[in-house]
């Protein structure tokens, strides 16, 4: 019978082509058509549907900072996002039909709106590795880096809400590992929410007397992601806030690559120097001194660029006049994978600060380090675990295009001792070739923090 009830239509699908060059029959008098059905009427749900998706992420948004919606902010309507609305429209005295009035959506809004600028919510760039996230700047005023030189950390006076921006890699990385780490460590975290899927990971929990929430996002070999804690007694105002920082977060902003374009340079950049010999003589990383119309040594003054290795990216400074300068020991061999890297990170990942700091890191091929450190240690340098000097960092920007909000990542490489040695002797510079603390005839210890100094390039 089924294949009864398929026959006109095949028949038609059959006539279709002849139908094409005939002549197309009368048709037939209005009063024999059947009436038309009446169309169904709108949902709520179908109404919400055709609003435009700016709009509809704009309510979802909303309704998460005035704390009815907990769900993604995405634009997909679903039954969370209806009950949301009814339940901001009850709160307010209205009925709750689903679909908000011109009123309740102005009113909504303004709350929202309030509520953002209580907290100082602002959409920022991590400097260090590049992750774009919502910031509450009003509740977490201090800025730093984090120790391990891979992210960032905000946090308020006293400790009670920190937000932490990390990445990690390696070519056998997977979500499932990092997310499995991110559940032990530190010892005593308790995990009440978890989603892991391929390519991200969401946890969140108690840690102690704090609540946790934890994202993070693989591509490639490379996982970014953000910590936020916060205390228990802040979280009528935090919850909010996380959500709204967990619909901000984009660990790999996107652009349009521009493999021929050069990178972009900054009007003020910041690098690490070498000192080499007690009268002056300095190196750096070539690219981080190109163009500019100034180089400041600070405590030292200004600096002439007075050589360069384009091949193997050195530049070669000079400060006159400069006292208590104490060159670094280069007798070192060749370098080993496990690296110290010693320089002074950028001013804006230390909170203006000019300390120098340390960052573990590997040689991953003869001349690519892994994971690369932060801005501001382009020419630092590279001491192997028994203290012998390997080379200099370079920092090469992975370069995109895109809104000004997208920031490059970097990619390091090391410049060998052998071939630092060989510029120097190429342009008349000593060096010494051992730490006076130690035996002359050996390969030197090297004391590289008394070694290193901060470069400022100043651009037009």
């Amino acid at each position: 019978m089924k294949s009864l009830a398929l026959a006109p239509l095949l028949v038609a699908a059959l006539c279709w082509q002849a139908d094409a060059q005939t002549p197309a029959p009368k048709a037939p008098p209005a009063a024999s058509s059947p009436p038309a059905k009446p169309a169904a009427p709108q949902t709520p749900i179908d109404t919400v549907k055709a609003l435009p998706l700016a709009e509809r992420i704009a309510i979802q948004s909303d309704l998460a900072w005035v704390s009815f919606y907990n769900g993604g902010i995405t634009g997909d309507v679903s039954e969370r996002m209806l009950t949301a609305i009814r339940a901001y429209q009850k709160d307010l005295g209205g009925k709750p039909t689903g679909l908000l009035t011109p009123q309740e959506r102005a009113a909504l809004a303004t709350a929202a709106k309030k509520l953002q600028n209580d907290v100082g919510w602002t959409i920022a760039q991590d400097p260090i590795n590049g992750i774009r996230l919502g910031i509450p700047t009003k509740l977490v005023p201090q800025m730093s880096a984090m120790a391990d030189t891979t992210g960032s950390k905000w946090s308020s006076a006293q400790g009670q809400i920190q937000i932490e921006t990390w990445r990690r890699r390696d070519s056998n990385l997977t979500i499932a590992a990092i997310a499995d780490r991110e559940r032990k460590e530190p010892a005593g975290r308790r995990v009440d929410y978890s989603v892991v899927r391929p390519d991200f990971f969401v946890l969140s929990g108690l840690q102690g007397l704090k609540k946790f929430y934890i994202r993070g996002q693989l591509r490639g070999s490379e996982v970014r992601g953000m910590t936020v804690l916060y205390d228990q007694a802040t979280e009528g105002t935090m919850e909010p806030v996380v959500i709204a920082m967990s619909s901000a977060f984009t660990a790999f902003p996107t652009g349009t690559a521009q493999p021929d374009a050069p990178p972009p340079r900054r009007t003020v950049e910041y690098a690490t120097g070498l000192v080499v010999s007690a009268d002056g003589a300095i190196v750096t990383d070539r690219q981080v001194v190109d163009g500019c119309q100034s180089i400041v040594v600070p405590g030292h003054g200004n600096a002439d660029r007075v050589a360069e290795d384009k091949t193997h990216d050195i530049a070669l400074l000079r400060v006159y006049g400069a006292r208590d300068l104490k060159p670094l020991a280069m007798a070192g061999t060749a370098a080993k994978p496990a690296l110290m890297l010693t320089g002074i990170a950028d001013p804006q990942s230390q909170g203006g600060g000019s300390a120098v700091s340390t960052v573990k890191t590997t040689l991953t091929s003869p001349t690519t380090l892994a994971p690369a450190p932060g801005l501001g240690f382009a020419g630092a340098a590279a001491v192997d675990a028994e203290g012998r000097f390997a080379g200099m960092v370079l920092l090469k920007p992975v370069v995109v295009a895109g809104t000004a909000l997208t920031a490059p990542a970097n990619e390091a490489a090391l410049v060998s001792a052998d071939q630092l040695r060989a510029f120097l002797a190429a342009n008349t510079v000593t060096t010494p070739t051992a730490d006076t603390k130690t035996d002359a005839n050996t390969d030197a210890k090297t004391d590289a923090k008394a070694s290193v100094l901060r470069i400022i390039c100043v651009r037009k």
